[in-house]
């Protein structure tokens, strides 16, 4: 049976299953993986603990019963001690069947947990990759429009600057330490598909015709954020 058979079944049939392959050196391989899929795994662990909750109040109500069929039997002298001493074997007998499944169900239940964990893991550390990678791309797309101003000597402006800092203030965690790393420096180093501005062979040429009359960087501009600079007319890109 296959997860998705699996899940078609009625709680009752998939309590059945289930319940049948919750000891593992009798349980069915193929089984059991499809009860441990993720899309069965919330629904097995709901089931398994109203087995495991329905077993415990089992034991306890046979318990209480015990004990006052006890107390009846000894009531009645000799003749009742001995009913109760008869019927003492086959009570532990059902009651040792009944606490082993009973136990079988708890460690039934630790298993599922621990594959819920390692579904929630696996689901993080996706999820976490996604999220990495989004922020990969929108570093490239900053990093790109940067290296395009630098490239063509276009005016910047103030958001133009604020937009590029976010490169040197961003940081995600890497290496064994998780130590953090701005996404510059995780552009330099792992994320980047682009050439250095400095290594475009026309970028020489293009920025010795670039004169000083850029507007004023503001104050909090980062170092490492190229300033804007002006192209003032044909005479001076001639020269």
């Amino acid at each position: 049976m296959d997860a998705q058979d699996l899940a078609q079944l009625a709680d009752k049939e998939f309590e059945q299953i289930l319940t049948s392959n919750i000891h593992p050196p009798t349980r069915d391989a193929r089984t059991w993986a499809a009860i441990t899929h993720p899309d069965n795994l919330p629904r097995a662990r709901k089931i398994l603990t109203h087995v495991h909750e329905r077993t415990a109040s089992v034991l306890r109500r046979r318990k209480t019963e015990r004990e006052e069929f006890r107390i009846e039997c000894f009531a009645r002298g000799e003749a009742g001690k001995r009913e109760w001493f008869t019927t003492r074997a086959e009570f532990e007998s059902l009651r040792r069947r009944t606490a082993n499944f009973h136990q079988r169900v708890q460690r039934a239940i630790s298993e599922l947990g621990q594959e819920q964990r390692n579904v929630n893991r696996a689901q993080s550390l996706n999820s976490g990759q996604q999220s990495r990678e989004t922020l990969r791309e929108l570093a490239v797309a900053v990093q790109r429009h940067q290296a395009v101003h630098a490239r063509n000597g276009g005016g910047a402006e103030p958001a133009d600057h604020e937009l590029w800092r976010h490169l040197d203030r961003l940081t995600v965690p890497t290496g064994p330490g998780q130590d953090p790393t701005t996404l510059r420096t995780m552009l330099s180093i792992y994320w980047t598909d682009m050439h250095p501005v400095a290594d475009d062979p026309e970028y020489g040429t293009r920025t010795g015709h670039i004169t000083h009359g850029a507007p004023a960087a503001p104050s909090t501009a980062h170092c490492c954020v190229p300033q804007a600079r002006r192209v003032h007319d044909r005479e001076d890109r001639a020269t």
